[in-house]
């Protein structure tokens, strides 16, 4: 099924997202957590890039295929410029297609040692495009991004880049993690006002470990209001009372952002079914 179908039959689509592991070995792990997210009715769940085979761990068709194929969750796989050309990316639709998995989130994806610049995508949009005149039955998803994107001169620069995926086939935009809603609904009012019509899912993840913070910042560069602040800094000698302030804040963050009319939201749970059904559990009699 298109997930932009997903859009047009409920008020709130709710959706989660997964990694594959690094290591093969812990695949069927992975499979029980998986099976544990299905039971919170997620109507997709995306699985970021992981190319496997020499790699030595669990390639994104692989957890694709199986969400679609052994839970009947439909997959949100992603697909990255970065160390990619037209040829892999060609390859990679073909072997998604064979899996029966037919929606991708497109990402230019991070710069690293082992992922060159892409010489046929230099930006999402270019291989959004690709997609859709290559492979015409894909539904092509894309990232925005509340706070605007790092590289970025101004949002409002941002927001005006975004026509760009519109117009090369995307059907949806899933955003980056934020953690002030405020951020969200002035860039919802700025992509309508730019003629971005379409629907905008609201990527929300529960901090609920020290340890998270400073990564999570450092890869999303999201700001951090005083209250998140305050919630750290009053139980950072105490991991019981701040994994619960933390689902706490994601449930409240998330409810707002249901009542408040956000086409979906998505939950970056980082694999960890217990903090996703926690946070299920504070936000389902609304979905």
């Amino acid at each position: 099924m298109q997930i932009s179908q997903m859009f047009k039959r409920k008020p709130c689509v709710f959706s989660i997202e997964c990694f594959p592991p690094k290591q093969t070995a812990n695949f069927g792990k992975m499979k029980d957590t998986l099976r544990t997210m299905r039971t919170l009715n997620p109507d997709f769940i995306s699985v970021t890039y992981g190319a496997g085979g020499s790699t030595g761990g669990v390639s994104t068709v692989e957890v694709a295929e199986f969400l679609k194929n052994d839970l009947n969750v439909e997959p949100l796989a992603h697909m990255i410029c970065m160390g990619s050309d037209k040829a892999k990316a060609a390859q990679l639709l073909d072997q998604l297609n064979a899996a029966g998995v037919r929606n991708v989130l497109t990402l230019r994806g991070d710069r690293t040692p082992t992922r060159p610049e892409s010489p046929d995508f230099a930006h999402a949009s270019d291989l959004a495009q690709f997609v859709w005149q290559t492979q015409p039955e894909f539904d092509i998803h894309a990232a925005c991004y509340p706070e605007g994107h790092p590289e970025a001169a101004t949002l409002a620069q941002d927001v005006a880049n975004l026509r760009f995926k519109q117009e090369a086939g995307a059907t949806h935009l899933l955003t980056q993690l934020f953690f002030d809603n405020m951020h969200f609904y002035r860039f919802l009012n700025l992509a309508r006002r730019a003629g971005i019509t379409l629907p905008v899912s609201a990527g929300v993840m529960p901090i609920v470990k020290r340890s998270q913070i400073e990564r999570t910042v450092a890869l999303s560069s999201a700001s951090l209001p005083s209250e998140f602040t305050r919630m750290i800094s009053r139980y950072q000698d105490d991991p019981e009372s701040l994994y619960a302030a933390g689902i706490d804040y994601a449930v409240q963050q998330l409810r707002d952002l249901i009542e408040g009319g956000a086409d979906g939201v998505h939950l970056y749970a980082m694999n960890d079914a217990k903090v996703a059904a926690a946070v299920y559990e504070g936000i389902k009699d609304l979905l």
